[in-house]
């Protein structure tokens, strides 16, 4: 027991003479913790990963720092007005703009039994498209163009531009026209859905999306009057599901540029086709197009970043596409889709095709549909395709003195493995593709077989890849370009499936043709200029982009891409 009180004794001293030993630490400011463990406020630490300390940081707070050097949107939010023209200008066919100057004067009651349908009560589909749903049949719709072509027999039409899941549609549908001013539609019944494609090509079933060009007839009082936008109804007094602004494009001065170049829905994710697309673009300046017109799917980030270089120098034009209906938009997976369902792939296309003629009507003398691997390449005498055209069409009309509704170019392929056969040009850049491969097939692919054209646009009513498939005017007529004139230079790696026999041929019996050869200098100026601005060289490799061959070592992505070696 006494141990016991002896051992409490000395725990008590002790605990009190640490008390005491503590306190006049404090009293002379002295602090028992090491330096590197003191405590900070919680808003003033980070969590070292490495050793697991904490360590102290600078303030962010705006006694030590102006706001204004964040990097950061500091816009002021958007009006309703200037978030009407963001919208227009993201969906063209979207009459928002009418909608919203008269969307109080529209909503007063009328004496007809339609209204005009509000932007909010639409149903969109993927996007860009438009619904309308019947009792026998599902239209997806996509555009509308007014139609005032002399040589149409129709009189002042409106043209609407969509897919249909139905072949050989029976259903009875209406236009409802709406006008500037008017607050009750007039209405008149659909005149004809004009299939875009042909039936022993494939895909000829019902329940499968297939493509239409649908005329509505305008009213003769209305001749002459634009309307604001057109819907789509199985019954007169639906209230519409779908309302397409009515698009009319014409020139300023109502003066027609040349040429205008449509390009189908690139679907590029996974190549870098970048330093490829910017020698087609300047090749096809070079060459007298007035401007590119891309539809554009999924690209690589490299070819976004060169769209957008020269949609911002207005040689192109970038619209967004999706697949409507139940396809696949998803990346990658749309991609998928389209390689193996090539039939489904040949029908969409048709859609942007025909939008980009609907909306260039007024705007241009020929347009032509071209892939990023093909050229209409002038011979002889001629060097820009006004040049071409200027002795094509004399003597075409010697045949047809009313005109020929296009103009098409004979197929030959400059396929990649001939060129490498016979080695690299040292004074032309690597990268440069079409210039570094001057040998092609010595026959040409048959007449009429995957030719490109020129279309009139006057004259012609829907397109394909290839060739006008209805015209104005009767049964289309193509002239047949002599290649001693011209032809379409077709640089690919190997022939398409369906000449997979011919392509051996081309292989083995392939000539010289250096016909590109006449723009070397402009070409290689161009190209260069445009890889050096959009960041595409190493800097290290600059000075011998134009040299040496062009070693494409000297390529690289820009410091905010993926590389574009290839």
């Amino acid at each position: 027991m006494a141990h016991s009180k002896v051992i409490l004794k000395i725990l008590f001293s002790l605990c009190v003479w640490s008390f005491v030993i503590i306190g006049l630490f404090k009293m002379h400011g002295t602090n028992l913790v090491p330096q590197e463990y003191q405590q900070v406020p919680l808003n003033g630490r980070i969590l070292l990963q490495k050793d697991m300390r904490y360590a102290e940081t600078t303030s962010t707070t705006t006694d030590h720092f102006d706001p204004s050097e964040i990097l950061v949107d500091n816009r002021t939010a958007m009006d309703d007005d200037q978030l009407v023209r963001d919208v227009e200008s993201r969906i063209p066919s979207l009459p928002i703009a009418y909608w919203s100057k008269n969307k109080n004067f529209l909503q007063q009651k009328s004496s007809t039994c339609a209204k005009y349908p509000s932007i909010f009560e639409l149903e969109f589909n993927n996007i860009y498209w438009q619904t309308l749903r019947t009792s026998n049949g599902t239209f997806q719709l996509f555009g509308a163009y007014y139609d005032i072509r002399r040589t149409s027999l129709l009189g002042p039409t409106v043209r609407i531009l969509g897919m249909i899941d139905r072949i050989e549609p029976k259903v009875k549908t209406y236009c409802q026209f709406w006008f500037d001013g008017q607050k009750e539609p007039f209405i008149v019944k659909t005149f004809e859905y004009k299939y875009i494609w042909y039936n022993k090509w494939g895909n000829y079933k019902q329940g499968i999306y297939q493509p239409y060009l649908i005329a509505c007839q305008i009213p003769k009082p209305f001749h002459g009057v634009v309307p604001s936008s057109v819907s789509m109804v199985e019954k007169e007094c639906d209230t519409a599901t779908n309302n397409l602004r009515v698009i009319y494009n014409r020139p300023p001065d109502d003066q027609k540029k040349g040429f205008a170049v449509c390009v189908k829905g690139l679907d590029f994710l996974y190549d870098d086709l970048s330093v490829r697309l910017i020698e087609w673009i300047e090749m096809l300046n070079i060459l007298g197009a007035d401007k590119i017109y891309f539809y554009n799917l999924q690209v690589h980030p490299n070819i976004t970043k060169v769209l957008n270089h020269y949609e911002q120098e207005g040689k192109v034009q970038v619209i967004p596409l999706t697949l409507p209906g139940g396809q696949p938009n998803v990346p990658g997976f749309q991609h998928l889709y389209l390689t193996k369902k090539t039939n489904h792939k040949r029908q969409n296309e048709v859609i942007p095709y025909n939008d980009c003629l609907y909306k260039n009507l007024y705007l241009y003398d020929y347009i032509a549909l071209l892939d990023i691997d093909e050229v209409i390449m002038p011979k002889g005498g001629s060097v820009l395709w006004s040049e071409l055209m200027d002795k094509v069409r004399p003597e075409s009309r010697k045949i047809k003195p009313d005109g020929f509704h296009s103009y098409n170019f004979r197929n030959v392929y400059f396929l990649d493995d001939q060129q490498h056969e016979h080695g690299w040009h040292k004074d032309i850049p690597k990268y440069m593709h079409m210039l570094q491969h001057v040998h092609r097939a010595k026959n040409y692919t048959k007449p009429n077989q995957y030719v490109k054209c020129f279309h009139d646009p006057e004259r012609v009513l829907t397109l394909h890849n290839h060739f006008p498939l209805s015209c104005l005017g009767g049964v289309c007529k193509s002239y047949p370009v002599d290649t001693q004139d011209a032809q379409l230079q077709h640089y690919r790696a190997d022939c398409v499936k369906t000449l997979k026999k011919s392509c051996e041929e081309y292989r083995e019996h392939s000539v010289e043709d250096k016909t590109i050869w006449k723009y070397k200098d402009e070409l290689i100026r161009r190209t260069i200029k445009a890889l050096d601005t959009l960041g595409f060289f190493r800097r290290q490799g600059l000075n011998s982009a134009s040299g040496s061959g062009g070693s494409s070592s000297g390529l690289g992505g820009g410091a905010t891409t993926h590389s574009t070696e290839r």
